[in-house]
């Protein structure tokens, strides 16, 4: 027999509430699942969960050979502005760009949380490839030796660097001259097209190295303490992996990872390939769109922490409705749902399991969605609890219809652990599909991930040279993706799109390639 290319996958996936964990065969077969509350260091949460699973009677340790791991570490660290690296941030577009500064409409208090501080030097590509003004080293040295402070990383930005990336790869080599062995972030490599908002994930990326050294330190000491070396991934958001090298050297492509697993876990565990898929968590529920069995992505910039980006995220509607969301009677006798959650302690503070705090848990389970607990602990607060789920049906259906892009009826998919309190029927809806194993579909999605690579560039598709320039730039998203960990021998162009910019003189063409394969031999 051949061998294999791996034997027992163990998936992780990190959510506000749970912390999802299961190890499927080399066939994509179950093989163990667990779900554990998340903690506030999320790490000792993510210890805990493999724990669990390792424990099983039907896991054999020995045959775990890849791990991926989807975190919201990145995004916890942004929002709560904690564990984040200082930055230089150095912007390569005077003159031209000085009218807005770069970190311009950044969150104060993110901005003194990650700046070091901030400058503008001369250079630049124009739209074409060509040269705006000569690069200035001189400027970058001048700059960074008179920094007051230690820097962690510094962040280089330049215009139009998605063409050309030669003035970044300059100013890394200037600062290298000075700050040696620093991690350097270049926009190239981390965004697309748009200034601001790719000099916005830079820095934030840059910013989010130490989190990522965190992580996998984490999670690497939780698998060494059972005797486990295996190949390691982090989720993207775009639900593929990327290798853990890579992920600690672009942290912020898992920003939205949770999200873009439950998407491809629900298509495994349903086999399908189109439809809407309902994520319903203990605190929030995530409403996204398959195509070809992966996340429709947003065409519209993703905010984090108060800041604009150009992640590759999946186009979702996100509501405040979870297992734990919290029911409470408000002003002129109606009632409130959410924000607040009980979260990963519903099982202490949920009526039916003897807690005093009334849930969307609890009026599922009064309602008859669920057999949890205690029902009849809810029945002093039987009214609020109806009115509460008819809200929250309305809540769900209203979610429903703003995902979607056309009249008719679609197909829903349901999933994570909250998704007892969801009916069996929804308005706009053609059928519901509740697949085994769906409280674990994040997990699932995360372990069943192919490994990707993408590029974004604006190009001069002139007669004769259009299909030479378009191959160069696949074959360029094909090397991203073995770089990220992916097969050389399989992987493939799973999405390329040309749209012209017609706003521009001499009409170049946005082209954007992404490639995705299954994951290289050990």
């Amino acid at each position: 027999m051949p061998p294999h290319r791996f034997d027992l996958r163990l998936g992780v996936d990190v959510g506000g509430t749970n912390t999802d964990t299961v190890v499927i065969d080399r066939d994509d077969h179950l093989v163990g699942k667990a779900k554990m509350p998340t903690t506030p260091d999320v790490s000792s949460g993510i210890e805990a969960s493999i724990q669990s699973v390792l424990a099983l009677d039907a896991v054999d340790v020995s045959r775990i050979t890849h791990v991926m791991l989807g975190t919201t570490h990145a995004t916890n660290a942004v929002i709560e502005r904690r564990g984040l690296q200082r930055v230089a941030v150095i912007r390569i577009g005077s003159p031209a760009t000085h009218s807005v500064r770069p970190l311009f409409g950044w969150p104060d208090d993110l901005r003194a949380a990650i700046s070091i501080d901030e400058t503008i030097v001369r250079g630049g590509i124009e739209f074409d490839g060509r040269e705006i003004v000569p690069f200035d080293a001189d400027a970058v040295r001048r700059f960074l030796d008179g920094l007051g402070e230690p820097v962690d990383a510094v962040a280089i930005t330049s215009v139009f660097a998605p063409v050309s990336p030669r003035h970044e790869l300059a100013a890394e080599e200037a600062t290298r001259s000075v700050l040696g062995d620093v991690h350097v972030s270049l926009s190239h490599q981390v965004g697309s097209i748009g200034l601001l908002e790719r000099e916005n994930a830079t820095v934030l990326n840059a910013a989010l190295i130490g989190v990522a050294g965190q992580v996998s330190q984490a999670l690497q000491s939780a698998l060494s303490a059972h005797g486990l070396s295996p190949v390691t991934f982090f989720a993207q958001n775009d639900g593929t992996l990327m290798a853990l090298d890579y992920a600690r050297r672009m942290p912020v492509l898992t920003i939205g990872s949770g999200p873009a697993n439950s998407l491809r876990g629900a298509a495994h565990l349903t086999g399908m390939d189109g439809g809407l898929v309902a994520d319903i968590g203990g605190t929030s529920t995530d409403i996204g769109v398959l195509v070809d069995g992966f996340p429709r992505e947003s065409a519209a910039g993703v905010e984090v922490g108060g800041v604009r980006t150009t992640f590759r995220m999946p186009d979702l509607v996100s509501i405040a409705l979870g297992g734990g969301t919290v029911v409470q009677e408000a002003d002129g006798n109606g009632i409130r749902i959410g924000p607040a959650s009980t979260g990963q302690r519903l099982l202490q503070e949920g009526l039916i399991f003897g807690g005093a705090t009334p849930t969307l848990t609890d009026a599922a389970v009064l309602d008859g969605r669920a057999a949890l607990g205690d029902a009849t602990r809810g029945n002093g607060h039987r009214t609020l609890l109806r009115d509460a789920i008819e809200r929250a049906d309305v809540l769900l259906a209203e979610a429903v219809d703003r995902i979607k892009t056309s009249r008719g009826d679609a197909p829903l998919v349901i999933v994570g652990g909250g998704s007892v309190i969801a009916p069996d029927a929804l308005p706009g809806v053609s059928e519901i599909h509740r697949p085994e194993h769906f409280e674990v579909a994040s997990a699932f999605g995360a372990a069943i991930a192919m490994v990707s690579g993408q590029v974004d560039r604006v190009l001069h598709l002139e007669h004769g040279k259009r299909e030479r320039l378009v191959d160069e730039l696949c074959e360029e998203a094909k090397d991203r993706a073995v770089q990220a960990g992916a097969d050389p021998e399989a992987v493939r162009i799973v999405e390329l799109d040309e749209v012209p910019l017609t706003y521009l003189t001499g009409s170049p063409t946005r082209v954007r390639a992404r490639a995705a394969g299954p994951m290289g031999a050990l």
